[in-house]
């Protein structure tokens, strides 16, 4: 199996009528605002943020951290536009389409603002460029107009050969702790990784990659990264990667959290405390999930990481991984972990436990809605978002125990 985008289409023309626009869920158990506060009740529903506007195939929903309140809607056809005020901007702002192969797995992936923007004022963006597939990273500006950048001003980071049309990764962020950028990267593709990139530390594919950009241009090594002095690629920050289509940081702890997408038969979230060392292996193509796969010999010597969470393609085919929720509006679910599959449209959650060791509460299924979710997202304030592969984006929230509604469904 491959990243959420290669996914069939399950609700086509989803049309709802909602009191209180919500799309509730059952109510279940929520995160507890710390490890040893109680769990209290809580409903869990979707709001649309923004009312009777459609995106093409939007891919993320992100935030520049520079206090303008603004939400950034990426589309997988190369077009990034802005949500200001509860508003969408008219005018786009950046358009790669004319640089990118849009559609199946490739596209514009990702976007990345640096963590001192607008102070220093670039961003970056992951795609798959049009003469060849290959994935690029690349930084850009902005013009005068904060809600325009200068599509004139790239600077190309980094490119990744891509021997096949998928497994692309494609989130780039940068982390709270640290201030370095990090870059997930697919197997490279075809199916079961024949080649066994995702094992091999001579190839970027199947990685977690950890950039410095502030220390040299195009970009510096972090002393720290796991390779340096010895056999491998020094980019390397972690391995053993399918398809970490999304990851992201808690924004209090600085944890890592990765959405791996499956084969055939599992799902898995994958998790990296902050301060933990590099060159966490993660397991494909040994293994899928807490799962043999192609566990051959060379496998028996490796150091294997497993996911802090798994589910089967009985209950979806594609996880799309999602964010730490800390807002302030919802503090019932402050610390919970939520996640969900871009074929069922099901939204998971859990949270930690315990800090030493690590330890996780069981997955609780949150939300079985209608959505293809291509993505979670964060706002400035760390509020989260859901984008729908078919069109809206929506803000998860927590639900009054009243709350009711009526779907219509149009098939």
């Amino acid at each position: 199996m491959n990243y959420p985008i290669k996914r069939l289409i399950l609700y086509p023309g989803v049309i709802f009528f909602l009191i209180l626009t919500f799309i509730p869920a059952r109510g279940l158990p929520a995160a507890p605002p710390s490890l040893s506060s109680t769990a209290v009740s809580i409903s869990i529903g979707l709001s649309p943020a923004l009312a009777n506007a459609q995106f093409t195939s939007p891919v993320q929903v992100t935030h520049a951290a520079d206090g303008s309140g603004r939400l950034f809607v990426v589309q997988q056809d190369g077009k990034i536009f802005i949500i200001k005020n509860s508003l969408l901007v008219p005018q786009t702002f950046l358009d790669l389409g004319n640089l990118l192969i849009y559609g199946g797995e490739r596209g514009l992936l990702g976007l990345a603002f640096h963590p001192d923007y607008p102070t220093t004022p670039y961003f970056y963006v992951n795609y798959t460029r049009l003469s060849d597939g290959d994935t690029v990273i690349a930084r850009y500006t902005i013009t005068a107009d904060p809600d325009i950048a200068d599509p004139s001003s790239a600077s190309v980071l980094l490119t990744v050969d891509q021997p096949y049309s998928n497994h692309n990764g494609g989130q780039l962020l940068f982390s709270p702790l640290d201030g370095y950028l990090y870059i997930g990267m697919g197997d490279g593709g075809s199916g079961g990784d024949p080649e066994n990139r995702a094992q091999n530390p001579n190839t970027l594919l199947g990685k977690m990659l950890r950039l410095d950009v502030d220390s040299a241009s195009p970009y510096a090594i972090p002393v720290d990264n796991p390779y340096v002095g010895i056999a491998g690629r020094d980019e390397i920050w972690a391995l053993g990667l399918r398809n970490p289509w999304r990851f992201s940081f808690d924004r209090l702890t600085g944890d890592l959290y990765i959405g791996d997408v499956g084969q055939n038969a599992w799902e898995e979230v994958d998790f990296q405390a902050a301060g933990t060392p590099g060159g966490v292996n993660y397991g494909w193509r040994c293994r899928e999930g807490m799962h043999n796969y192609n566990f051959e010999f060379s496998c028996q010597a490796l150091t294997l990481t497993e996911p802090v969470a798994e589910y089967s393609h009985s209950l979806g085919c594609s996880v799309s991984g999602g964010f730490v929720y800390r807002g302030q509006t919802f503090p019932n679910i402050s610390g919970r972990y939520f996640y969900g599959d871009y074929c069922s449209g099901r939204i998971w959650s859990f949270y930690q436990t315990s800090s030493a060791p690590v330890g996780f509460s069981t997955p609780i299924l949150e939300l079985d809605s209608p959505l293809s979710i291509s993505s979670f997202g964060e706002d400035e304030s760390g509020e989260l978002y859901i984008a729908d592969y078919y069109g809206s984006i929506h803000q998860l929230i927590q639900l009054p125990p009243f709350a009711t509604y009526f779907p219509l469904i149009v098939r």
